[in-house]
C-alpha cells in the first residue's frame, strides 16, 4: 500500500515555470513505476510522464516533450514534474500515480494508486 499526496501547483503566467512534487508513503517506493497524468474541465484525464523503477527511462506525451521533465529521488520517496514554458492549454488537474514492480506506462489504468490531484492554471 502506498499513500501520495502531492503539491506544487498553482496560478502562472504563459511562459512560466511550475514543479509538482509527489510525496510518497511507503518504504518500497524504489519498486515503483510513477506516472503524472491531468484532467481539464470537461477532458477526460490524460497520460504526461513517467519513469520506471529499473533503470528510470522517462517517457512523456508529445504535447509536453521537451518543456516538462519527471524526476525521482528515492531517497525521498518523492518524484517531482518540473514544467517549463507553460501555456494555458497545461491548465489541469495534475495527478501523481504509482504502479508497483511495473514497468513505467502511458496507460492510467495499470496504475495502483492515485493522489488527490493538484491544480495548475496557467493564465493568457
Amino acid at each position: 500500500q502506498v499513500q501520495l499526496v502531492e503539491s506544487g501547483g498553482g496560478l502562472v503566467q504563459a511562459g512560466g515555470s511550475l514543479r509538482l512534487s509527489c510525496a510518497a508513503s511507503g518504504r518500497t517506493f524504489s519498486s515503483y513505476a510513477m506516472g503524472w497524468f491531468r484532467q481539464a474541465p470537461g477532458q477526460e484525464r490524460e497520460f504526461v510522464a513517467a519513469i520506471s523503477w529499473t533503470d528510470d527511462k522517462t517517457y512523456y506525451a508529445d504535447s509536453v516533450k521537451g518543456r516538462f521533465t519527471i524526476s525521482r529521488d528515492n531517497a525521498k520517496n518523492t518524484v517531482y514534474l518540473q514544467m517549463n514554458s507553460l501555456k494555458p492549454e497545461d491548465t489541469a488537474v495534475y495527478f501523481c500515480a504509482a504502479r508497483r514492480f511495473g514497468l513505467a506506462t502511458m496507460n492510467q489504468y495499470d496504475y495502483n494508486y492515485w493522489g488527490q490531484g493538484t491544480q495548475v492554471t496557467v493564465s493568457s
